[in-house]
């Protein structure tokens, strides 16, 4: 076990290959009611007095919880469109209750299942452990839901002209008391008192407060989305899968659609494969011989549904890492901490940040650059003690997930799942609360 857990810190202080998110091939909606917004004259920057980087789910949720509180906000996005890749996200019950904040928890709700429990087992279909979660921890609130979806909803709530598309960053400067001056592709320029970085695992404005590039794990996952036209009755239950070096699960987000991933080691990302065929086919490979309900879920997904990621993380170590904000700039999200998804906290802790850090705003925007300091210094300080714990737990907790010795393989699913594992416990870092997002001065 020493070895591995040696194993995994070198992964994680090595320095990272590129680590590219893989889009899909299916056409994206287009979103007319949001239209850029107009470009400053040639002689001096649009004035702005909140902008944030980037339409991801954090992005687009402090953007929603700003226009919750009254503030207007500009989000500036690189693409032509909202970025709806991805597959699928687990949300606990802390996601919930940020989205439950930001207004749109119960329009989410109504379109994927509530999970009850979790079901382990060995590669060759043997039952390790069940959990139910009403037994064994009460409250809790787990569903996979769709990003697409997520991204869509989050959107459709802000005001017109919100989004900027097309607006990639191209420099960042500071202006003294006057702000952040941002410089697009474009050339047009944006001069802000605050910005807020929501940009993803290569942030440009991290790299620019000196964060270095997430660090590759050692593991690679592929996920899927297995579609069910005429609808399926499947437990709603997490159903994991445990494999020498490999670990597999599948979990229903609704009637029709069934999520499922397959995590493996490898040494380098290895090369980036675009051809969906060949994703599809690769998946595959891994697991014949499998439990034919995972195999089943993958024969209904369709090629370009079959996305393949190197996992990385960032560890935000005291006293060493940049902070994360600096005169009127702060970074969140997976720009700041991006972490593995062994814990499904990714997005949880995310949409988590956006509610923070726009309560700790409310009430300072528009006032002194001191104020504001203040109130992204109490965020920063708030937020590292919540997520630098969780990302090396994350990591960890993927690292006894990928044993390869066999040895260690028997221990887990013989002694440390059946005999040890406990729900209660694994499920404490979804405990989350925050007060509602309410104008300044409102009652």
């Amino acid at each position: 076990m020493a070895t591995k857990f040696s194993s995994s810190l070198r992964h994680l202080l090595r320095p990272s290959p590129f680590f590219a998110s893989l889009r899909p091939t299916r056409r994206r909606p287009e979103w007319r009611f949001f239209t850029p917004v107009a470009g400053p004259s040639e002689n001096s920057p649009r004035k702005e007095e909140v902008v944030v980087v980037g339409a991801g789910i954090a992005g687009l949720a402090t953007a929603l919880s700003l226009h919750r509180i009254g503030v207007r906000s500009v989000v500036l996005e690189q693409g032509d469109s909202l970025r709806t890749g991805g597959i699928s996200l687990s949300l606990a019950k802390n996601g919930w209750r940020a989205l439950d904040v930001i207004g749109v928890g119960d329009e989410l709700r109504s379109q994927f299942l509530q999970i009850q429990g979790l079901v382990m087992r060995s590669e060759d279909g043997r039952e390790l452990r069940s959990f139910s979660f009403e037994e064994e921890a009460p409250g809790q609130e787990l569903r996979a839901v769709e990003r697409r979806v997520l991204v869509e909803t989050l959107a459709s709530r802000l005001p017109p002209n919100t989004i900027s598309f097309s607006s990639r960053l191209k420099s960042i400067e500071r202006q003294g008391s006057e702000g952040t001056l941002l410089e697009l592709d474009d050339g047009s320029r944006v001069l802000a008192k605050i910005v807020i970085a929501c940009d993803g695992v290569h942030s440009p404005v991290a790299k620019w407060m000196g964060f270095s590039e997430p660090k590759y794990v050692g593991h690679c996952v592929f996920r899927g989305l297995g579609l069910y036209p005429d609808g399926r009755s499947f437990k709603p239950k997490v159903n994991y899968l445990y494999g020498r070096g490999m670990r597999a699960g599948f979990v229903p987000m609704s009637s029709t659609k069934v999520y499922w991933f397959i995590c493996f080691n490898s040494p380098s990302p290895g090369p980036r494969t675009s051809d969906p065929y060949a994703l599809k086919k690769e998946a595959f490979d891994l697991v014949r011989g499998w439990p034919q309900e995972l195999l089943d879920v993958m024969q209904k997904t369709p090629e370009d549904f079959v996305h393949k990621t190197p996992l990385a993380d960032r560890w935000l170590w005291p006293g060493f890492s940049p902070r994360s904000w600096a005169n009127g700039v702060v970074v969140i999200g997976d720009a700041w901490h991006p972490m593995t998804p062994n814990l499904g906290q990714g997005a949880c802790c995310a949409l988590e940040d956006a509610v923070v850090l726009v309560s700790k705003l409310r009430g300072v925007i528009g006032g002194r650059s001191k104020l504001i300091d203040q109130a992204l210094r109490e965020y920063a300080q708030e937020r590292w003690a919540r997520v630098f714990p969780l990302t090396i737990r994350a990591n960890l907790v993927g690292s006894l997930s990928q044993w390869e010795n066999p040895v260690f393989c028997s221990f887990r699913n013989n002694i440390l799942i059946p005999r040890l594992a406990s729900l209660g416990p694994l499920t404490k870092h979804t405990n989350f609360e925050c007060e509602p997002l309410e104008p300044a001065g409102s009652a």
